[in-house]
């Protein structure tokens, strides 16, 4: 280890050195002195808690070009480049020992090939840049919750986004010191064009090593492959969970108020385009996060965290109307990064839908644009990308409950809600007869459709459980089998929910206004307190018109006609049918691992809707199950 610390001084300056060794953590410097040796930097810049290394990170963004300052104080621009705006899937892998027993349906690949391909490319690829190291902390900090993380690379914009996006560690790291078990980010921007952005995107790779809690991403800017915290340290930490007992979901966690002050807390998870954002985002209720959460037991009740600290939102179709309080944060002082939106001459940001028009040109992620603009294949070049971005913190949004964002004890979980987009089966809320079921039927079965305008092919359902499939580091059925045995030993488990935003008539129309959501949160709050009572249906407890009808008036001020209730909890018993026969499939020939337990869950649920059909028909009213 002395050799270690010998190699470290020989790099470092006095002041880093010192912030470096002050941590006693071996594991730590070892980290850090081998990507030094890997990636060979002029030189390293080791950051602490300080703010003023926080802002040395904001500025040296700035002077490198990274960021572009814009006319509302505290916020930046910054461009990745034109075939860097998304998600690398194909070449986000799972680093894998043994690849016989392997899910083909989770993207891995060999362990040994894809490390000795990392030093290849990683070889001097932070030659005269500055490389520097930074610590955060996954959760609140001095929590049983507590993830520290170290963050190594040479791009000034990945270490200023993830202190807007995280809490700062290096306390953390001091508290727990050699013991620490900790997430490692290793990450270069790689050779740059004359603008700035990553040359060499053919050799971009993120490679997740979940044994020794590792990411190392190359060749890349976008945030998505190169925040290390965010949802590359979720497959870490799901990965982590699995293994010790406890959850990592991607879902919010959120207060919805009830009678006489009451606030009851919720997690939920949604895939893409289905509502999560703008459920945690609800003006009237209390967000704590709209993405990550880590679930433990704490004396037979489940409690949650928000593991990040900011809002790494998409920016498309942000408007006034539909988003105030994300509307508001974007024309306001506060500290925020816009990426590969349109700048305009006036050096204001424009993007997509934002209900106001759009100037003729300026410059975006392609460079100077103007309207009409292609690229080399001919494609039209919208102002700002369809995936363009903003990182703010969380403490920007009127709605954050602040004191519980922090809390190193969490907030005890009343309910976990799962939502996906479903034209023709799934009632708008619906609750779980108990756990088991919950887990199963609504989180393990979530089924989602795709879009036309974002696939080209609607209505097209894409398994998806529990919202997480693109990030479950684990085999699929060994992820529900970790979720169900959550459950175990729990005095007070959480009610378990499912809700759809999207269900349509026979005619195409949607059922649901926007606003309605806030009526089923505020309906969920009540159940999961026991102040109302609910129907009986085969597919789990569903609301009373009463109820309905005067949450629809105190929450929305609208009538809610019975008619229109009926239409909305009729149950399609064939649709739900279908249902069951696709998921038997998946989870018979898809997965090879299904716990056996699933299987008899299907096959009760089919079981209770069959014998409603013979008695009530295909589409029973909702109230008929009371009789």
């Amino acid at each position: 280890m002395s050799s270690v610390l010998e190699f470290l001084g020989s790099k470092l300056a006095t002041g880093d050195l010192t912030k470096l060794t002050a941590i006693p953590n071996p594991k730590l410097h070892e980290f850090i002195a081998n990507s030094i040796r890997l990636c060979r930097p002029d030189s390293v810049k080791v950051c602490d808690d300080s703010d003023a290394d926080a802002d040395y990170v904001r500025q040296r963004a700035i002077t490198g070009g990274e960021e572009h300052s814009l006319n509302t104080a505290g916020h930046t621009v910054h461009f990745d480049g034109y075939n860097d705006q998304a998600r690398d899937k194909d070449h986000t892998l799972i680093l894998v020992e043994d690849q016989a027993t392997w899910d083909t349906n989770l993207n891995g690949t060999d362990k040994a090939a894809a490390l000795a391909e990392k030093d290849q490319i990683m070889s001097g690829i932070m030659e005269g840049k500055e490389l520097i190291v930074r610590f955060f902390c996954l959760g609140p900090t001095n929590s049983e919750f507590s993830i520290p993380a170290v963050q190594i690379t040479d791009s000034a914009y990945v270490a200023h986004s993830e202190d807007i996006l995280y809490r700062r560690g290096y306390a953390e790291f001091m508290r727990q010191g050699a013991d620490a078990s900790f997430f490692k980010f290793l990450h270069s921007a790689g050779e740059l064009t004359e603008a700035g952005t990553t040359k060499n995107v053919d050799k971009r790779r993120v490679y997740i090593d979940r044994e020794d809690f590792t990411v190392y991403s190359m060749n890349t800017q976008y945030g998505g492959n190169t925040l290390g915290l965010k949802k590359l340290a979720m497959r870490l930490a799901i990965y982590r969970a699995v293994t010790e007992g406890w959850l990592t979901e991607h879902m919010l966690v959120m207060g919805v108020k009830g009678p006489n002050g009451r606030v009851s807390h919720f997690t939920g998870a949604f895939p893409s385009m289905c509502g999560k954002t703008s459920t945690a985002m609800i003006p009237w209720e209390e967000m704590i996060g709209d993405d990550i959460a880590y679930l433990r037991k704490r004396d037979g009740k489940i409690y949650g965290v928000n593991v990040e600290a900011g809002m790494f939102g998409i920016i498309l179709g942000i408007n006034p109307e539909d988003d105030p309080l994300i509307w508001d944060v974007l024309h306001s002082k506060n500290e925020l990064i816009v990426s590969n939106i349109l700048v305009a001459e006036d050096n204001n940001p424009y993007w997509l839908d934002m209900g106001q028009p759009i100037p003729e040109k300026g410059r975006n992620h392609s460079g100077q644009w103007f309207a009409g603009k292609k690229d080399d294949a001919g494609k039209e070049i919208p102002a700002s990308h369809r995936n363009a971005r903003f990182t703010v913190a969380l403490e920007a949004l009127q709605n954050t409950d602040v004191e519980n964002l922090h809390n190193p004890d969490g907030v005890e979980v009343k309910g976990l809600i799962y939502g996906g987009r479903d034209s023709d089966t799934s009632v708008p809320v619906v609750q779980a007869f108990d756990w088991l079921h919950g887990i199963v039927m609504k989180g393990a079965s979530l089924e989602s459709e795709t879009t036309a305008a974002t696939l080209g092919q609607e209505g097209v359902r894409k398994f998806n459980p529990m919202s997480n499939l693109d990030f479950i580091s684990v085999p699929i059925g060994q992820y529900i089998q970790a979720n169900i045995d959550f459950g175990n030993d729990l005095s007070d488990p959480a009610s378990i929910f499912a809700v759809n935003y999207f269900i349509k008539d026979k005619e195409g129309n949607y059922l649901n206004d926007k606003t309605d959501k806030g009526v089923w949160l505020k309906w969920m709050e009540l159940r999961v307190n026991g102040d109302v009572e609910a129907i009986k249906t085969p597919t789990g407890y569903i609301p009373l018109f009463e109820d309905i009808k005067r949450l629809y008036s105190e929450v929305l001020s609208k009538e809610l006609t019975h008619e229109h209730y009926v239409k909305m909890f009729t149950l399609r018993i064939p649709e739900n049918m279908a249902r069951l026969d696709r998921l038997d499939q998946i989870f018979s020939t898809r997965l090879k691992d299904t716990p056996k337990v699933v299987f008899e869950v299907l096959k009760e649920e089919r079981k209770r809707l069959v014998e409603a059909q013979k008695v009530l028909g295909d589409y029973p009213a909702p109230e008929r199950f009371l009789a």
